[in-house]
């Protein structure tokens, strides 16, 4: 029998530290175990939670305040303009020729010019519940009878009571029971836009009671072109033609802002180019009304 020789370890390095044994892994949760955080941290992440959720909101909710204030701030002139203000709601196309279309008339005059009869149309506003209506002077020029049609068809005579060329206003009269009068409400032609939105009615190429829509395309103008000198007009891109001359420029409370006066452009007809005599001219003729109701 052989004998077998001791196995001798190998040597280790200085410092060496035997391995540990790895401490043992849990076994996984079994199916249906709840999660192993504490019931009180769990409170306590859900509160963090809400603090924070309160703080966000209430800052989205003064920063929504303050741009607000700056958004009020920068458009404050609406309020200032012959637009609906913060207490005023914007009429409806519908309403306002509901409203307004009654008190807009057709006017038809008998003229004579260069020696030869002729006939003119033009439209008007009824301003007072006196019989007193407001067109343009040259609606009326060297007529020599004036007849008023209302929208049920009635046809009154008209006497002149005022007549302004320089600022191309009248106001002609007639003499009917009050039911037949409904008269337009006056705006404030000093605070309209440049934008604000704007409704016409008059009598284009004889079509009465026609209704256009459009926006104040600017401001103080003046028309040389038209051979009238009224200066200081509204500009309007609503459809005006021969015809409504005479006719109210509405705001959207239906107010009247201006007196539909003439076009501008290459035809004589509209190209987008109309033009208003503000209605701080017609209370010049209308002293009796002192620029308020005319109810």
């Amino acid at each position: 029998m052989i004998d077998e020789e001791p196995q001798l370890e190998a040597p280790r390095p200085v410092g060496y530290v035997p391995p540990q044994a790895a401490p043992p892994v849990p076994p996984p949760p079994s199916r249906g175990s709840t999660s192993t955080v504490p019931v009180a941290a769990l409170v306590l992440l859900i509160l963090a939670a809400g603090i924070a959720t309160a703080a966000v909101t209430a800052a989205i909710v003064t920063f929504a305040k303050n741009s607000g204030a700056r958004s009020a701030s920068a458009t404050g002139t609406v309020a200032a303009s012959s637009q609906p203000g913060p207490s005023q709601t914007a009429m409806p196309l519908t309403s306002i020729y509901k409203q307004d279309g009654p008190g807009v008339v057709t006017i038809s005059t008998e003229q004579r010019r260069f020696g030869r009869p002729g006939q003119g149309i033009g439209s008007g506003v009824v301003v007072d519940g006196n019989g007193d209506i407001v067109t343009n002077s040259h609606v009326i020029a060297n007529a020599q009878q004036i007849t008023v049609t209302f929208t049920d068809g009635t046809n009154v005579p008209a006497t002149v009571v005022t007549n302004d060329t320089t600022d191309d206003l009248a106001v002609i009269k007639v003499s009917v029971a009050a039911s037949k009068l409904h008269p337009i409400p006056l705006g404030n032609s000093d605070t309209v836009l440049v934008g604000d939105s704007v409704a016409a009615i008059g009598s284009p190429f004889d079509l009465p009671g026609t209704l256009t829509e459009g926006i104040v395309s600017g401001l103080h103008r003046n028309n040389p072109g038209a051979g009238i000198s009224a200066h200081d007009l509204i500009q309007t891109d609503a459809p005006i033609n021969p015809g409504n001359s005479g006719g109210p420029l509405l705001n959207t409370l239906g107010q009247v802002i201006g007196i539909n006066e003439s076009i501008s452009g290459p035809i004589n007809g509209n190209v987008g180019v109309g033009f208003a005599v503000p209605i701080k001219q017609v209370l010049k003729l209308l002293p009796n009304l002192g620029g308020t109701a005319n109810q």
